[in-house]
């Protein structure tokens, strides 16, 4: 992820910035956000205090933190902690979403009688090095069943799904 820092009526040092990239770097390992994602960050000065504003577009939405404080390092702090329970709301939203949809399907397919069993649809894809916890996240994020990549420790190709009782299970094509 790239951060841009921007300062008004103050001077950020290199080492603020740094410390500031830094923090953010923990971001990295959460699919909501890309190498790709530039984050905004304003440093400013109100009133005795600095004010951090930290801006981040995500693929479900921004995450977004106003810190108030004294010191920059105080306010980095809080400011991580506010975007850390951000991410973890939205992880829970979208696990909550996948699990009452795939309730519902599971409802829906005693009724269903199988028609026509030809294929209807044929989807190349590009298989990702992942890691399970990326891959799962990627699924629902995806809104499907499963999901293809290749294992970043084992270099196999695997597929994630989703069990009926609502865990998770791997395949690995050997």
């Amino acid at each position: 992820m790239k951060v841009n820092v921007y300062a008004k009526d103050l001077t950020v040092t290199k080492d603020e910035e740094n410390k500031i990239s830094e923090k953010l770097s923990f971001l990295d390992k959460y699919l909501l956000i890309d190498s790709e994602t530039t984050a905004q960050v304003v440093v400013k000065k109100h009133g005795n205090d600095i004010k951090l504003e930290i801006t981040i577009p995500s693929k479900v939405g921004y995450l977004r933190s106003e810190v108030v404080d004294h010191a920059l390092r105080n306010a980095i702090d809080e400011s991580i902690d506010k975007l850390e329970d951000q991410v973890r709301r939205q992880k829970t939203r979208l696990n909550r979403r996948h699990k009452e949809k795939l309730a519902k399907t599971f409802i829906d397919e005693n009724d269903y009688e199988m028609a026509d069993e030809t294929i209807t649809k044929t989807k190349r894809i590009v298989v990702d090095d992942l890691d399970v916890d990326d891959a799962i996240m990627q699924m629902e994020l995806g809104d499907h069943d499963f999901f293809l990549f290749r294992d970043k420790d084992t270099k196999l190709i695997s597929v994630i799904y989703t069990r009926k009782d609502g865990s998770y299970g791997v395949i690995e094509v050997v």
